[in-house]
């Protein structure tokens, strides 16, 4: 350990405790290191050239301001409603109807944004307003909110995905295609969960709609149901790239909220690019910061030492994973998703390929992950966003979503010891 490196680790510690935003704090433990370092990795010269060269060559990010803009145009309120009413039609007569409606809600809009964030600010109010009406307790409401939630960048299509390929390699059409059944497989866990505190609680059963009803539901929400067809029905053909996929859901999201549901005119489309632009400076300036330190990182062999370390405790391939697992779920509870990925998982790449576990699986398992974490106290977003759109203690929700979060961890252990769970499908079409 030198001193450059000292205080390279030091400033990013700091980042944390001061809470400064993971952005700044990247690129400030980075400029102390150029500053201090000798050699030709001196200068913040060198920090510039890091910073703005490698962005420029990045083609599948082109894909992230692609799928926020389709996940906003998707997120006005008529389409959630059309979503959430067509849920309702499949699976609202059960017990714990509304619970379940939720979940299946969730699954949907995941196709159609690939953000848990999305699902939760805009699906969620709805979803917790009519569980109150129907007398599910508050608490309850905002945890299967939050928990269903992280089936959004599970399920393809996925922007934590887009950026795991980008560092690993990994085909995007394979890990998108390897999400689906775990994302699938998520929903039944919860469905599950809600069906046991229904029966507990006796929540009651929801509305039982006729045929016909159901028929025209379906209908009017086809459209919206269409983005999902679409957008994955062209990376898994061949006809698009997942790029492409994220413009053509992007324009088909534009044309349904034009022409067929009418509920956007032209002062709604400039703020939602607007609102677009500034998610996707966010993201550049984080993806920037994120490579001049992971630079820093791969000149120091700092990945190596973290694999050789490991190795030393165990060569056990899923006595790693479990002890990566559980390594990942610790930095959720307290660190964004988008410092995990841009930080820490360059760090373990040199592990998963020494042991040979696919990095298709590994994408996967760790953006499951990461969504977990989302739930998780002290720090989980999914928590606080709950919390905040329907005035509920914070300490109602976390207790409500525990039990949840322990239900998706152990999803989690499944996917991470039956890779076939993420792999079948990708390898059925040949990724």
């Amino acid at each position: 350990m030198n001193i450059p490196l000292i205080v390279f680790f030091a400033c990013f510690v700091l980042t944390f405790v001061l809470r400064i935003p993971i952005a700044l704090g990247m690129m400030m433990s980075a400029i102390f290191y150029f500053v201090l370092a000798p050699g030709p990795a001196a200068g913040v010269g060198m920090m510039a050239n890091q910073f703005l060269s490698n962005m420029n060559v990045q083609f599948i990010l082109i894909a992230v301001p692609l799928f926020i803009f389709a996940a906003k145009v998707m997120n006005t309120g008529e389409v959630t409603e059309m979503v959430f009413r067509f849920a309702n039609t499949l699976v609202g007569r059960w017990r714990g109807g509304m619970g379940h409606v939720n979940v299946i809600a969730s699954l949907i809009f995941s196709g159609m944004t690939g953000s848990a964030v999305a699902d939760a600010s805009g699906l969620g109010i709805m979803e917790i307003e009519s569980m109150r009406k129907h007398g599910y307790d508050d608490g309850f409401s905002c945890g299967i909110t939050a928990a269903s939630a992280t089936i959004g960048p599970v399920f393809p299509p996925s922007i934590p995905m887009v950026f795991y390929s980008m560092l690993s390699g990994a085909s995007i059409g394979a890990l998108f295609m390897g999400g689906m059944v775990p994302g699938v497989i998520m929903a039944i866990a919860l469905m599950g969960y809600v069906a046991f505190v229904a029966k507990k609680r006796n929540y009651p059963r929801g509305e039982i709609y006729a045929f016909r009803q159901f028929i025209r539901n379906t209908a009017i929400a086809f459209p919206a149901l269409l983005t999902p067809v679409i957008l994955l029905g062209g990376i898994y053909t061949g006809v698009v790239t997942p790029t492409e996929a994220g413009a053509l859901a992007g324009t088909w999201a534009l044309l349904i909220a034009f022409f067929v549901y009418r509920v956007m005119g032209f002062k709604q489309l400039i703020e939602i690019l607007v609102d677009t632009v500034k998610a996707t400076g966010t993201v550049a300036i984080i993806v920037g910061a994120a490579y001049s330190f992971s630079y820093i990182v791969a000149i120091e062999h700092i990945p190596d030492m973290f694999a050789n370390f490991l190795l030393n405790i165990t060569e056990n391939r899923y006595i790693l994973l479990l002890i990566v697992n559980i390594l990942f779920l610790i930095l959720g509870m307290f660190i964004d998703t988008m410092a995990i990925t841009l930080v820490f998982i360059p760090m373990v790449l040199p592990l998963v390929e020494h042991l040979g576990i696919d990095l298709v699986h590994f994408g996967v398992l760790i953006v499951l992950n990461m969504m977990i974490g989302l739930t998780t106290p002290p720090f989980g977003v999914l928590l606080f966003i709950v919390s905040g759109i329907s005035k509920t203690p914070l300490k109602d929700v976390i207790r409500e979503c525990l039990p949840m979060t322990f239900t998706l961890i152990f999803v989690l252990f499944l996917v991470t010891y039956v890779p076939q769970i993420v792999l079948f499908i990708p390898n059925f079409f040949g990724q």
